[in-house]
């Protein structure tokens, strides 16, 4: 049997959503956790000298979206054949797309340059693909998965985004990403896991 190691910050971050699908599938693995102070004696241990990492039988692994592709397929929250690979694959390019605008925002210096990239973000970026995200719902009936009838990567994507970003998102206005979201946060092996999680800032 396979043995898993996800090593990051202390924080949800780039790993959360590794974490939610390793709870979703009631995987075991380790959670190593580290602070700003322990990493840069970690930093050298990482394929890519970044975290975060996956380890899989002792096999070191890094990028993000990588590493919850990977546990995706695994775990089976990747869809049924390559079609429904290609609906999940759909929804995580509108996730970069958000996080790609948050990040820019994000390490702006100039404090004036910075403000108005956040305005942008919540009056029209954020708006625009929460309301892409609608339409993908719309068009998959009435379950209010965005793949088939059941929980996959791209439902779980959504549902931590949402969590970096709800302070600038009216989800009153998008109410099929609500029940989405509602969808995981119900799930019990979800509830359970955030339930016990460290507390973090972010």
């Amino acid at each position: 049997m396979p043995t898993y190691k996800l090593r990051y910050f202390n924080a949800r971050g780039f790993g959360e959503v590794s974490r939610l699908l390793f709870a979703l599938a009631g995987q075991e693995y380790e959670d190593v956790r580290f602070t700003q102070e322990t990493w840069p004696a970690e930093k050298p241990n990482t394929p890519l000298g970044q975290m975060p990492v996956l380890d899989v039988d002792g096999q070191s692994f890094g990028q993000s979206s990588a590493i919850s592709r990977f546990l995706a397929r695994r775990f089976n929250f990747y869809g049924q054949g390559d079609i429904q690979a290609l609906q999940v694959d759909q929804v995580l390019g509108i996730i970069q797309d958000i996080i790609n605008s948050m990040i820019k925002a994000f390490y702006e210096k100039d404090e004036e340059r910075k403000a108005q990239f956040m305005k942008e973000n919540k009056e029209e970026k954020l708006p625009l693909y929460f309301g892409m995200l609608e339409k993908l719902l719309e068009r998959n009936g009435s379950t209010c998965f965005f793949v088939g009838n059941s929980i996959t990567l791209a439902d779980v994507s959504v549902f931590d985004i949402y969590d970096k970003v709800k302070s600038m998102v009216d989800l009153d206005k998008f109410p099929l990403v609500k029940k989405s979201i509602d969808n995981v946060a119900s799930n019990p092996k979800v509830k359970t896991w955030i339930e016990k999680r460290p507390q973090t800032e972010n």
